[in-house]
């Protein structure tokens, strides 16, 4: 066994591992989920969620040249606080992120998968899972460059979905849309905030990145500004194209805009729309083993509990112990678990974790200005109340303060 891992990742293949874990984490699934809380007003539903994600992303950024480590947050947090137990307890909350993100992606695959082929959902869970496992244990050279084959697809796929959406005539919803309702926008963020989780993931690949500190900053923010158009674009295709009472309650959500596109003869069989969402949903969930696995292997560096996570394969340069615990909890949550308590329960921790390392970055401005990366200081504060409102909005406090003004 060996505790170091190798440098083989560059900027365009990392910008691509963040736009592919983005966009498998949600586009494909939460798009109906979205409009049920926000209605025709979902595209801004998801521009918001991206500008919550905006700053701490920024954040990220420079703690990423300041401490380029596998742990990512637990570092942060660690360094900036001075708190190492509070650094290892964050670690541990994104390897639980990781796995229940993971895990409700690979939930919504099965169920694109179930819908082309006779395959029961549990065996494909058990099945998809097994497999990716497999490839995150092979290399992360491998592991990425498969994921960046995954997200090649997964854009045509989306492409052509944003062409039959904008082909076909607009819905009635669309015309009759009323004003927002900012309490169901807000909502409707927070629930596609989920789909922007893989920004952060990028900061956990640092010991395998050349160049970090250049290259992890411009690969977090490349692919926040890629995925955020993405999602505005296709969910805006999806609300034109589909009337909300079935796009509210679908769980293929995408393959509805594809059958309005089959109605006047423009699109293919949709069976090859529900192929890319599967690819998709593999790319979501590789990625999310890797990260999670990199996040135990850092901590384990500092934290003694944990060092077991600490080495890697000596003949792949993976960290396989950790690989095959977090491809196992990922695969077991997915079996267990419902998609929308999935993504509402990562939302909510990730958001708590994003003022923590928010924080840890004032913190650490504060005693040492000086970074290779350097974003003004209002950023970590905004990414602060950005996390924090969203946090509100997310537990129903804004609705509960406005029914005892009312």
């Amino acid at each position: 066994m060996a505790d170091a891992l190798k440098r083989r990742i560059g900027l365009p293949l990392l910008t691509a591992y963040g736009v592919g874990v983005m966009v498998g984490a949600g586009i494909y699934v939460l798009v109906g989920a979205v409009a049920a809380e926000a209605g025709i007003w979902a595209p801004l539903a998801f521009l918001l969620a991206g500008m919550i994600a905006a700053p701490t992303a920024l954040s990220y950024a420079e703690f990423s040249t300041r401490l380029p480590e596998a742990g990512g947050e637990a570092v942060y947090v660690s360094e900036g606080l001075g708190i190492p137990s509070l650094g290892a307890l964050i670690g541990l909350a994104i390897v639980i992120t990781g796995s229940i993100s993971g895990a409700a992606v690979l939930r919504g695959g099965a169920g694109y998968l179930t819908a082309i082929t006779p395959i029961p959902a549990e065996v494909a869970i058990v099945v998809m899972g097994g497999l990716l496992i497999a490839v995150a244990l092979v290399g992360v050279l491998e592991s990425l460059a498969l994921a960046a084959l995954f997200t090649a697809v997964e854009l045509i796929g989306l492409g052509i979905v944003v062409w039959v959406g904008l082909s076909t005539a607009p819905v009635a919803d669309l015309s009759a849309a009323a004003p927002p309702v900012w309490t169901g926008v807000g909502a409707a963020a927070v629930l596609a905030f989920f789909a922007f989780i893989g920004f952060e993931d990028i900061v956990n690949m640092a010991e395998e990145v050349k160049r970090p500190e250049k290259t992890l900053p411009r690969a977090i923010l490349l692919s926040l500004m890629i995925t955020s158009i993405i999602y505005a674009v296709v969910s805006y295709a999806a609300v034109r194209a589909v009337p909300l009472a079935d796009l509210t309650v679908s769980e293929q959500p995408l393959l509805l805009v594809w059958h309005q596109g089959d109605t006047s003869g423009a699109a293919a069989p949709a069976a090859f729309l529900s192929a890319i969402a599967v690819a998709a949903a593999l790319n979501g969930v590789l990625a999310q083993i890797v990260m999670a696995a990199r996040v135990l292997f850092g901590i384990g560096r500092r934290t003694p509990a944990l060092a077991v996570f600490h080495h890697t394969s000596a003949r792949f340069g993976t960290p396989t112990l950790a690989t095959v615990l977090i491809g196992g909890l990922v695969t077991v949550a997915a079996l267990v678990l419902p998609v929308s308590s999935l993504a509402e329960g990562a939302s909510t921790l990730l958001l708590s974790i994003f003022v923590i390392v928010n924080l840890a970055l004032i913190a650490m401005k504060r005693k040492q200005p000086e970074a290779p990366f350097r974003v003004p200081m209002l950023v970590p504060v905004l990414g602060l109340l950005a996390a924090l409102g969203a946090l509100a909005v997310n537990f129903g406090i804004l609705d509960l303060l406005q029914g005892g003004a009312a």
